[in-house]
């Protein structure tokens, strides 16, 4: 069967194209995966004790794009979720980003925000130009907060200090002078009301896609008929790594279900010690489910297995320049998502990324009319 387009990788960049282009445009789209399910790393399912998890860690939605939160209401109800993570830190559980509670149940000060801010401006170590990630702590709350809730989670999570990290590892985590202990300050923060995979699911319900899972593309390309591929994997992989390989970090999760209904005051607490793991999830602050036990996950850093998270060097950065121009050569093939593009996006962005491709190949002039405006409506 021939099919308008191939696109490999089902999880967002892959089936936010598929639906568009097959509900919108009436393309025919075969859709490759190599997992045995749709909904790349945001998958969730009901384990054996019926309790709703993430099989890949955490995935809390949040966005400032109404675009992007009225396209997936076409696919979902939600349910408001403002996440909240505390660090364990000195026998502690502090919120973090670090805020005025942080500081002041740390030291047993009594500050303002005012006076937190002085503090602040006193700690901080001057940083000529900011290019680390350890330069950005440093700078904004001095050398002791940064050590205890930074350099060794930055460690764990990464194999690498974070003085040898670019700036954005850390920038993404603001320091905050009022008592905000919200991870994400969003216009929107919600979780898909039945799921992830729910939302996948009804987002892929359409005769012209065809679901080809537990299939690596490479080994069935040549038996393939297309126009035009979409491309949401590695692209060092694409290119047989002829340039060497591209630096990710992977992790591995260990899933426990524990005989109480609950395990911690959070959905998340990270662990910036000696632990080999990185954070606890405990999954029913995100789901909302009701059930007499819970399930939580340990997850644990490591530098082998699916790659997570694109490692942000210089050396990464201009080796990836050079797989791009490659990129950028090939007829017909547009790449696309975190492993594509070789950046640590956030699954809002990568929807954003993906309804922008699609509104490249149709020539559509704004993304409102790539959602359709009774969806943005729907946002207000």
């Amino acid at each position: 069967m021939h099919f308008d387009f191939a696109i490999v990788g089902a999880g967002y960049a892959g089936s936010v194209l598929a639906e568009r282009l097959a509900s919108q445009s009436g393309k025919k789209v075969l859709l490759i995966d190599k997992r045995p399910h749709i909904g790349g790393n945001a998958y969730d399912y009901y384990n054996e004790d019926g309790i709703l998890i993430h099989l890949y860690g955490p995935h809390i939605f949040h966005t400032n794009s109404p675009d992007v939160f009225a396209y997936l209401s076409q696919f979902t109800e939600w349910r408001p979720y403002e996440h909240r993570v505390l660090a364990s830190v000195d026998g502690k559980l502090l919120p973090i980003p670090i805020n005025l509670d942080t500081v002041n149940k740390l030291y047993g000060y009594n500050f303002t925000s005012e006076e937190l801010e002085e503090y602040f401006k006193t700690v901080g170590e001057q940083v000529d130009k900011i290019r680390t990630s350890e330069d950005v702590v440093v700078s904004q709350v001095g050398r002791d907060l940064y050590e205890k809730f930074f350099r060794g989670y930055t460690r764990k999570q990464w194999g690498l200090d974070p003085s040898e990290l670019d700036k954005m590892v850390t920038s993404r985590i603001p320091t905050r002078t009022n008592r905000d202990d919200r991870y994400f300050t969003d216009q929107y923060q919600y979780m898909p009301l039945h799921g992830y995979t729910k939302m996948f699911e009804k987002m892929l319900d359409n005769p012209n896609i065809q679901l080809m899972l537990s299939t690596d593309f490479r080994e069935v390309k040549e038996t393939l008929s297309y126009d035009q591929l979409i491309y949401t994997g590695p692209v060092d992989e694409y290119f047989d790594h002829c340039f060497g390989k591209l630096p990710y970090r992977s992790l591995r999760f260990e899933h426990k279900t524990v005989d109480t209904e609950q395990y911690q005051p959070v959905a998340v607490v990270n662990y910036p010690n000696d632990n080999a793991y990185t954070r606890i999830t405990e999954y029913k602050y995100l789901t909302g489910q009701e059930h007499p036990k819970t399930s939580i996950t340990f997850e644990y850093p490591q530098a082998e297995g699916d790659p997570y998270y694109p490692i942000p060097k210089p050396e990464n950065a201009e080796l990836y320049q050079r797989y791009k121009q490659l990129a950028d050569q090939q007829p017909n093939v547009h790449f696309v998502g975190r492993l594509g593009t070789y950046r640590y996006y956030n699954m809002d962005q990568v929807v954003a990324q993906a309804l922008t491709l699609y509104k490249k190949l149709i020539g559509a002039e704004s993304l409102e009319d790539v959602v359709g405006s009774k969806e943005k409506e729907l946002a207000r």
